[in-house]
């Protein structure tokens, strides 16, 4: 990745110290009020002390389903960026990179310059992020494969890439998981030679030991876990089984109706560890969610956000946003590589099928010029397996919307997924977005007492097709407004004011043996020398640009304006955007 310049942002309601920064900002909002007759809008503003930890911690990640396609590929791609490799395709010679990471390739503006062009900078400059080249990884997985003979199941990557990474990933091996036959397809019994034995209790125990032992032997500040395995079949909610933290971990003590995500659920938030929902599934019963308040431990979710499901929470909302109203989706996908083959077991698409099915449902309710109360467009979701596609999954989608005066429009789009590469930057994304909201924290003048975000990080919806929310929250899924809560939230936490890059590896005594099998890089980090500030929210208002008479205060000199030609060849040029 390109290394930033340097930025600097001034602002008088920012103080920092070595350990922290603390950074004003007054949150403006409005409630509203239903009459008989009339809307009553009251706007109100609280004022925010936003406080972030600037240390970057040596972080850990573990993954639930190592050895699958997802597990191997971003464990591949974090070496790869790490070693700074090259290969040859038949297109020519690639590098790696981080593409489809929207902490690692995605931008936001900073403002405008003084000639009116807007700013960019990269999205991991705001804020001290933890390095994904730094990153330590371990796992569990039911097959007993290493991670090479994992990546080459998974046919995912070039073979010159797979060759240059084989040494690296050879030492690499799964621990032993949890296998429960009846919450997953049974064509997923061939690959279960790696379990971890012993009732459920037990297995619980185990994984807790696995945590610790992971977190001792590494060195680590930090583990996150992340379930990227199977999809399993819903787990039926049930007063006294799994409504309540108690009950729940009741439940796994008389060994009685547990998945295996919600065993591994329980032991991450045991351990004090964030734990992450990559599959459809509900791993976050209410009990488990409970018990994640009462630890104060993050929990998020459900199932990753990444090809036809992103592309349709974008076009559903430009459809009704634009006010058409749209009445037929149909999605159709085929894929061949194991997540296609346990998903066609019907237990398990229904899981697939459910987390899909919700992504346009605030999207209709937010136009109720278009739509009735309860009203809702058809919407049906297909998933078929056809081995030879492997990773590479394509989706046909339908859109058919009502025009004014009897009229219809239909989009038909299709879209080919590599699964995996558009998997692997998302789970980057949860963690480290994850692990940055461990260190935010914020108090108001009317409660002055510091918190953190709430334990279900709904923060991390814009990389979920089906996120969880707190109790009462509004569900989003309209993508833009998803990164929009991301980043502003960003830009008025403390930003870190710096863009340079990133500091050489470090030596660490004792960490030899992770470094030289590749899962682990260095905790130091510069951020504790950045000088960082607060910014306002964007508004993409652009209002000093719109006004017959521009009188908004603007810093540094201003281009002279000029008067807009009718004639195309004597029209100015378009303001040209600039990265750094």
């Amino acid at each position: 990745m390109e290394a930033t310049v340097q930025f600097v942002v001034e602002s008088p309601n920012v103080v920092y110290s070595p350990e922290a920064i603390e950074a004003q900002y007054e949150y403006r909002t409005t409630s509203v009020s239903r009459g008989e007759s009339v809307l009553k809008v009251y706007p109100s503003s609280t004022s925010f002390t936003f406080r972030t930890a600037r240390r970057v911690p040596r972080l850990g990640v573990m993954l639930v389903g190592w050895g699958g396609n997802n597990g191997s590929t971003l464990t591949a791609a974090v070496l790869a960026n790490r070693l700074h490799l090259s290969w040859p395709t038949r297109r020519g010679r690639k590098e790696a990179n981080y593409y489809g990471s929207l902490m690692q390739a995605g931008t936001v503006s900073l403002g405008l310059d003084a000639e009116g062009q807007e700013v960019f900078v990269p999205f991991r400059t705001l804020l001290p992020m933890v390095s994904p080249d730094d990153l330590v990884f371990d796992g569990w997985d039911i097959s007993s494969l290493n991670l090479a003979e994992a990546m080459r199941r998974a046919q995912v990557l070039d073979w010159g890439l797979q060759e240059q990474l084989w040494p690296h990933m050879e030492a690499l091996h799964p621990r032993p998981s949890v296998y429960i036959p009846e919450f997953i397809a049974t064509n997923q019994s061939a690959r279960a030679d790696n379990l971890i034995p012993g009732t459920r209790a037990q297995q619980l125990e185990q994984i807790r030991r696995d945590i610790r032992d992971f977190r001792s032997c590494a060195g680590l500040d930090k583990v996150i876990v992340l379930w990227t395995a199977n999809t399993e079949r819903f787990c039926e909610l049930v007063p006294g089984l799994n409504d309540t933290a108690e009950n729940l971990l009741r439940t796994i003590e008389l060994g009685l109706e547990v998945s295996p995500s919600t065993l591994f659920a329980v032991a991450s938030i045991l351990e004090g560890c964030a734990f992450l929902n990559g599959s459809p599934q509900n791993t976050l019963v209410p009990g488990a969610v409970e018990l994640a308040r009462q630890h104060r431990v993050f929990v998020g979710g459900d199932d990753f956000k990444s090809g036809q499901t992103k592309v349709k929470s974008v076009l559903v909302d430009f459809l009704i946003s634009s006010g058409l109203k749209t009445m037929s989706i149909v999605s159709y996908n085929h894929l061949g590589n194991n997540d296609g083959q346990n998903l066609s077991a019907p237990p398990q698409f229904r899981s697939k099928e459910v987390s899909k099915s919700s992504v346009v449902d605030d999207m209709v309710q937010s136009n109720p010029v278009l739509y009735a109360p309860g009203e809702k467009p058809d919407h049906c979701v297909v998933i078929k397996y056809v081995p030879y596609v492997g990773d590479s999954k394509r989706a046909m989608d339908e859109y058919t919307s009502e025009l004014m005066l009897g009229g219809t429009n239909t989009l038909v789009l299709h879209n080919t997924c590599e699964d995996s590469l558009l998997a692997a930057p998302i789970m980057l994304d949860l963690v480290l977005l994850t692990e940055l909201c461990q260190r935010v924290s914020f108090r108001t003048d009317s409660d002055p007492e510091p918190q953190g975000f709430h334990p279900v990080l709904s923060l991390l919806s814009f990389l979920f097709k089906a996120p969880l929310a707190p109790p009462g929250s509004p569900v989003v899924n309209s993508l833009f407004r998803q990164r929009s809560c991301i980043e502003n939230i960003f830009r008025c936490a403390p930003s870190r004011g710096w863009g340079g890059p990133t500091l050489g590896p470090m030596r660490v005594p004792g960490r030899a043996a992770h470094r030289a099998l590749g899962i682990g890089g260095p905790a130091e980090s510069p951020s504790s020398s950045r000088a960082c500030v607060g910014l306002p929210p964007q508004n993409h208002m652009l209002l000093e640009h719109k006004m017959e008479r521009p009188s908004l205060k603007q810093i540094g000199h201003v281009a002279a304006s000029c008067h807009v030609s009718c004639k195309k060849e004597l029209a100015p040029a378009a303001p040209q955007q600039l990265y750094w």
